[in-house]
């Protein structure tokens, strides 16, 4: 009865010692590594929850079971998965676990001394024999550790060594190993900061409406009252997405004010170079005289870099302005962001919400039931195509001729449900239930107006062009980059650097002088290997370069090498 225990727990012992020399294997490493990367495919070919969620709320809705089948296989959520986790934790185990022992092993072999000459050295890949009658091999001895300067050395006496000779092994190459554990090191410290900064990090986008144009100076810029927004909350953003050990409270407190925007297209309406001028301080600057605000210059790829945050000019788009003049000669006036819905000619779409005047309407639900709603397209050089002239199109990105086709809606907008709505679309719930009824469509150029049943006057009056701007906080990217370049760096270093050994045996010859055996073997690769050990021959036997030597004067520059 006592046995059966133990037999399973050395039999369940077996198996993971098994189990963990196959995970800590470097052929597992690099098949969990090809996995990795085979994993991140979906992640770059569908939309990610992580960066636009409504890119994968319409591929949900337009794919059918397929996108149900993919989105139960985590595949809209790729680097979050269970299953991608579960293939990154193993190849940091495995990686660790190949390069402990290794670097034990590299340790061990530093500090052993190198090995014997074999008995027969002109066995090994690399030879040579030769007498050199004019020195005695103490000499020759002493020669060949002044020209095995830098290797490791161990000498053996007659009595030591294989064939009763006096013999000097040398070895040298030993950082290859160094830098290759160097750079197996640097792939776990990158994937190890990858991730704290995953864990750590902060990304939000904010839509800042500018005036559209130019100005010529700092100056100019500051003079045009521009959107300002501060990074000191969360909810000061459009959309935020942060890393599960970020609470939202370690916030880089800076306020950014966005001034002007610029951009010049080329004549097919691609685009050449996009501008922002905005002017911002930092923490306690904030608070100080506004002539203390630095001014920038924010541009595609280059971002402004503060001490804590990075600021990106990630896009840009135009928000049309409304004003809506109410029965009692009350106006209400609002810029609202449209969706560039053509990214080439920025033919864009998007929605406005007035509410009235409070004093119209005693009645809180009678005034719900008069909310007005604007939807529609907004295109920045009109076009107009379609048999009646009437289609709405976008002949060039720039603001030169802007014009709306809107559908104009009077109800309850849904603005006081408490549910939340997307700013460029209205509820269609609330249209189908007749909540919100069509009162007009109509096309309107800049400062034309229309006027509806009540007497109430909607008119265009023009647009401004908004920036999408990026703040990003993440600290372990220069670490990153840091560990990059020592895994190149030290890739790149154990290529060139050999590990190679080298035996010599002297004795007295017969005649007089020395008789010197010389044998070599790299332990890698033997590319190059040959060069440098003709080189060390014949420097111990005095010999010239082949180089140096003429063909008509009988001395034999490589005489007594065999191979």
């Amino acid at each position: 009865m006592t046995t059966t225990p133990r037999r399973a727990a050395r039999t369940a012992g077996r198996l993971l010692r098994r189990a963990w020399n196959w995970l800590t294997s470097m052929r597992t490493a690099l098949v969990l590594l090809f996995l990795l990367a085979l994993a991140a495919i979906p992640g770059a070919l569908l939309p990610q929850r992580s960066l636009n969620e409504a890119n994968v709320i319409d591929y949900l809705e337009t794919n059918g079971r397929i996108a149900e089948i993919y989105d139960s296989l985590q595949l809209f959520d790729v680097f979050e998965s269970t299953w991608f986790n579960a293939i990154f934790v193993l190849l940091m185990v495995s990686l660790i676990g190949c390069i402990i022992p290794r670097t034990r092993d590299h340790y061990r072999a530093m500090r052993t001394p190198p090995v014997r000459a074999p008995k027969r050295l002109d066995r090994m890949p690399k030879y040579a024999a030769h007498e050199r009658p004019d020195l005695e091999p103490d000499e020759m001895l002493a020669r060949a550790k002044a020209a095995l300067k830098g290797w490791k050395i161990a000498e053996f006496a007659p009595a030591e060594d294989r064939d009763g000779k006096a013999s000097i092994a040398a070895e040298r190459g030993f950082s290859r190993e160094f830098f290759n554990l160097l750079f197996h090191l640097g792939i776990v410290a990158m994937l190890v900061t990858i991730a704290i900064g995953r864990l750590t990090f902060y990304e939000g986008h904010v839509i800042l409406v500018t005036d559209t144009g130019s100005a010529d100076s700092a100056a100019e810029a500051k003079a045009i009252n521009g959107k300002e927004f501060c990074n000191t909350a969360p909810a000061n953003f459009d959309s935020f997405r942060a890393g599960p050990l970020f609470d939202g409270t370690g916030l880089d407190p800076f306020c950014l004010q966005a001034h002007t925007f610029e951009a010049d297209y080329l004549p097919s309406g691609q685009a050449d170079m996009f501008r922002s001028k905005v002017s911002f301080a930092e923490a306690e600057d904030i608070t100080t005289d506004p002539e203390g605000w630095e001014d920038y210059d924010l541009e595609v790829n280059h971002p402004l870099r503060l001490s804590e945050a990075t600021v990106y000019l990630q896009g840009h788009g135009f928000a049309p302005t409304f004003t809506v003049t109410w029965p009692n000669g009350e106006t209400r006036t609002q810029t609202v962001q449209f969706r560039p819905d053509d990214p080439t000619f920025f033919l864009s779409s998007g929605a406005v919400r007035f509410d009235p005047p409070a004093g119209m309407y005693g009645d809180l639900y009678e005034r719900r039931q008069n909310q007005l709603s604007l939807q529609g397209l907004f295109a920045p050089t009109a076009e107009w195509a379609g048999e009646n002239g009437q289609l709405l199109e976008s002949g060039f990105p720039a603001l030169t001729d802007p014009a709306v086709a809107i559908d104009i809606y009077r109800g309850d907008n849904g603005l006081d449900t408490g549910r939340g709505q997307s700013i460029f679309d209205l509820d269609p719930t609330l249209i189908h239930s007749g909540q919100l009824r069509k009162l007009e469509r109509v096309n309107l150029e800049k400062g034309e107006s229309v006027t509806l049943d009540d007497g109430t006057e909607v008119r265009f009056d023009g647009a401004q062009e908004y920036v999408n701007i990026q703040v990003s906080h993440n600290n372990s990217y220069l670490w990153v980059l840091a560990f990059a370049i020592v895994m190149i760096g030290s890739l790149t270093l154990s290529l060139f650097i050999k590990r190679r050994r080298v035996w010599l045996r002297v004795a007295p010859a017969a005649g007089g002088g020395t008789a010197l055996e010389m044998a070599g073997i790299a332990r890698t690769d033997q590319a190059g290997w040959g060069g440098e050990f003709d080189e060390l021959y014949r420097g111990l036997m005095g010999l010239p370069d082949p180089d140096d030597v003429d063909e008509d004067s009988g001395i034999d520059p490589n005489e007594g090498l065999v191979r």
